[in-house]
């Protein structure tokens, strides 16, 4: 922390305090207790350098290679990683009053990434000796951090972290990012949803389901849920037949409905028996065939598997 404020050119500060999340750490620069702080130091020591080395690496490549070694080194991480830093700007604001969440918004834009700078810091050379070696020390070692004149907060990094295979944030029995000081986040696939609201899902029944007004809260449930089993309990009925398989629908009140196709696998498991599968396909779906030829890019009429497996 101190090599970064050097390697900037500044003064290293006098205090390095310690807070156990980015919550608890705008709630240290909000309350007065840090007053003796300064002025933040945030351009020199991070935007300056940083806009100095990509700048001298776009002169050095030119815009099109140096458009080609932002993705092949940072884009694709910042992607994923983006999306987890606005969840949790999103929810250090909600968990303020709503007089308080101006001045923290503007708090939260003076903070340093730490680890989540990484994929930025990875495009660019961090070498012992260059501008941004002391920021890529800090990413190694923090969260979130404020540097200001006399004084840098530090946010401890998550104890816990879950996410899809997709990237996005996603636990069905606890909080998807918490931290030691019990600030967390809660979600499922990459939507924000309430502990309280996951707690219920153990609960579940089709009338629960039903009964909920909100179409996204739906959806999550009958993914917790599972389609196949809410079918099976709901009284659902097929509504076409064939050869392939069998196409069920759901309807549901302010939301499209929800098409499935049931199909045997025609391969045997070891012990003789015939899994059975079920495929979501798009809520025009008239047919089974119709809908198993979707899963391939196919249409019904071009469907005609020679062996099944």
């Amino acid at each position: 922390m101190r090599s970064a404020y050097r390697s900037a050119g500044l003064r290293e500060p006098e205090r390095i305090v310690w807070a156990g999340s980015p919550l608890t750490a705008v709630r240290m620069l909000s309350d007065g207790s840090l007053e003796d702080r300064g002025g933040s130091v945030r351009e020199a020591l991070r935007s300056g350098p940083w806009a100095a080395e990509r700048a001298r690496v776009h002169a050095e490549l030119g815009s099109r290679a140096f458009s080609e070694h932002w993705q092949s080194t940072g884009a694709d991480l910042w992607e994923l990683t983006r999306t987890v830093v606005e969840r949790i700007r999103d929810g250090v604001i909600e968990a303020q009053e709503p007089a308080q969440r101006t001045q923290i918004r503007l708090l939260l834009l003076d903070a340093v990434l730490g680890q989540h700078d990484a994929a930025w810091l990875c495009a660019f050379d961090t070498a012992a000796g260059s501008p941004l070696a002391g920021l890529a020390a800090a990413a190694r070692e923090a969260g979130w951090w404020w540097p200001y004149e006399n004084v840098a907060v530090l946010s401890e990094r998550p104890t816990e972290l879950h996410r899809d295979e997709a990237g996005r944030l996603d636990r069905g029995d606890g909080p998807a990012l918490a931290y030691t000081d019990g600030f967390a986040l809660h979600a499922w696939r990459g939507m924000s949803v309430s502990a309280e609201f996951l707690d219920s899902l153990r609960s579940l029944t089709p009338e629960r389901i039903r009964e909920e007004e909100n179409a996204e809260l739906r959806r999550v449930m009958l993914e917790y849920y599972g389609y196949d089993r809410y079918l099976d309990e709901s009284g659902a009925k097929p509504i076409h037949r064939d050869e392939t398989g069998v196409l069920w629908r759901i309807e549901l009140d302010g939301d499209e409905d929800v098409v499935m196709v049931e199909v045997v696998n025609s391969t045997p498991e070891p012990d003789g028996t015939h899994r059975t599968y079920w495929l979501r396909v798009p809520p025009t779906t008239q047919t089974a065939r119709e809908g198993v030829a979707w899963t391939f890019g196919l249409g019904a009429d071009t469907y005609e598997p020679v062996q099944q497996t």
